[in-house]
């Protein structure tokens, strides 16, 4: 079921984002139909946004020469013989490692999975809208759903509500400052330090920072090895990755807790737990809405005091448990 369930979960927090404009409009009594027209608007704003980032990515890369590709093809056979000559064992034949890799099957077949995943991709970016237009339109009413199924009170349904709203609205206003920051940082340093495509990183640095630890680790890694084709080993690029480690532990590992605050200390085994078990269940969009859902759960289960523990233990604080006096003879 994750054609629905997906959509339908992203479109309840891109919703929760657009509730407090939502209720703005309201006050100045616009109606609620031109409202969800504004919203909808947006959304055709963002989507402008983000094609034009892509096209201009697209036309950086393809501008590039092809003396770029040939010094990456030698760069990796040069690896590759040295790994040969460390291990002793022949691997590969004479000639592009990368013919080892890359044929014209396995070329027709991510063919064929990339218009798969874009036709998909279309099709949830569909329903995403459709359900984001009945979650504001109020065909689907969250607060009313916790009443009847979870909480049975009325007053500690609105209260839970407007604390779920409260954090997850804090939480992606904060990861979408801190990985725009990442992402500016990752695109200044490929400029200043003279590696290709610095749009791209910087955009490729944006989205992945949204999966939590595994976005920021794997942008290191993906650009240091790309860095390592293009420069030369020496401490220039020794520098370059220091520099996008620094950018990376500064915004990721400092100033991201400091700026979610008490509301998102989740314990780390939580969110390593959560990561795969919500990638294993939904791939890279359970990957990106692991934490969202971990703070929803968490959020609940402080409702009820016989879940407390367990919102305790999910995070990361200290389990006091109270023992029973025992009475003097």
């Amino acid at each position: 079921m994750s054609f629905i369930f997906i959509p339908l979960i992203f479109s309840m927090f891109i919703a929760l984002l657009f509730l407090p404009l939502m209720r703005w409009l309201a006050k100045r009594k616009i109606h609620n139909f031109i409202s969800i027209f504004i919203v909808l608007l947006i959304f055709v704003g963002i989507f402008k946004i983000g094609g034009e980032l892509i096209k201009i990515t697209s036309r950086e890369i393809l501008a590039t020469d092809s003396l770029f590709f040939e010094k990456a093809i030698a760069k990796i056979n040069l690896l590759a013989a040295s790994f040969e000559d460390f291990l002793g064992i022949n691997f590969f034949e004479e000639g592009n490692v990368l013919s080892h890799f890359v044929n014209s099957d396995t070329i027709s077949e991510n063919f064929g999975s990339t218009f798969d995943f874009i036709g998909n991709t279309v099709s949830m970016t569909l329903m995403t809208a459709f359900f984001v237009i009945l979650w504001l339109a109020e065909s689907i009413n969250f607060q009313k759903f916790l009443n009847n199924t979870i909480l049975k009170q009325k007053f500690a349904s609105v209260k839970t509500f407007m604390k779920i709203e409260k954090d997850l609205i804090k939480f992606v206003k904060v990861k979408f400052l801190v990985s725009a920051l990442t992402g500016l940082g990752f695109g200044l340093a490929c400029y200043f330090f003279d590696v290709s495509f610095p749009i791209f990183w910087g955009l490729f640095a944006f989205l992945i920072n949204f999966i939590q630890m595994i976005g920021s680790v794997v942008s290191v890694i993906l650009l240091s090895l790309f860095a390592f084709v293009e420069l030369d080993p020496t401490s220039v690029l020794l520098f370059f990755i220091l520099t996008i480690t620094l950018i990376q532990v500064i915004f990721g590992g400092i100033l991201e807790p400091i700026f979610m605050g008490r509301s998102f200390s989740i314990n780390i085994i939580t969110i390593l737990v959560m990561l795969m078990l919500w990638g294993y269940i939904w791939g890279v969009p359970g990957l990106i809405m692991s934490i969202p859902i971990t703070v929803f759960l968490k959020i609940i289960f402080q409702q009820f005091p016989q879940t407390k523990l367990l919102a305790t233990l999910i995070s990361g604080n200290e389990v006091t448990i109270k023992l029973p006096r025992l009475k003097k003879t």
